[in-house]
């Protein structure tokens, strides 16, 4: 069986919901909070692939960061908004649910049970 993988801010009230979701279902996800121990360049490229989004998608427009950053430019390339979330783990969009090589956003929750399906 594949591996289970949350992206998890525990002060998320949607993010909880996912995990408990999930346990509800007798997975015990591993369990990887993004704001302490952030994804690097690499893993959120892999993450934006298994997702099938773009950077951008996977902002979260409405924190502080997002304006202060100018993040809102259309100008900005997809490495220039990776970098930002690499930088400021609060930009990334959650929860992240992975089962093997597919990932989905978990909101909302019931977006999760596409990972159910094989």
């Amino acid at each position: 069986m594949s591996e289970w993988v949350i992206y998890h801010n525990p002060r998320c009230s949607k993010s909880r919901a996912a995990l408990k979701y999930l346990q509800e279902r007798g997975v015990q996800p591993r369990v990887v909070e993004y704001l302490k121990t952030p994804p690097d360049a690499a893993t959120l490229r892999e993450l934006l692939r298994r997702l099938g989004i773009s950077a951008r998608e996977l902002l979260r427009t409405n924190e502080k960061e997002y304006r202060a950053l100018g993040l809102d430019r259309p100008d900005l390339s997809e490495e220039e908004v990776i970098e930002a979330m690499v930088q400021h783990p609060i930009l990334i969009q959650r929860p992240i649910v992975l089962r093997g090589d597919r990932a989905v956003l978990g909101r909302p929750t019931e977006a999760i049970q596409r990972l159910f399906e094989d």
